[in-house]
């Protein structure tokens, strides 16, 4: 299996999966490709809380620093963690 030509990187994790395709949406309108991991979970059975809602936002890590500072500036949070 090959590896990809990037270091992924955690921008931040979220509750929701509303919130995460937001969140795509405003980094990707800045030029930063993101994958989201964990949305399926909460989303087959309609939870947005605790650990079946959690969705985790990557980054390539060459995007990472100008991915966390829009992800806090839109959240008001650092990221990596998501609030309670």
């Amino acid at each position: 299996m090959d590896r990809p030509p990037y270091k992924p990187a955690l921008v931040g994790v979220v509750h929701g999966q509303a919130e995460a395709e937001m969140l795509r949406g405003l980094l990707e309108a800045h030029g930063i490709e993101v994958w989201l991991s964990g949305e399926s979970a909460g989303a087959a059975i309609g939870l947005a809380v605790g650990g079946l809602g959690r969705v985790e936002l990557w980054v390539r890590e060459t995007d990472l620093d100008q991915a966390r500072q829009l992800f806090q500036q839109e959240t008001g949070r650092s990221g990596s963690r998501p609030s309670s």
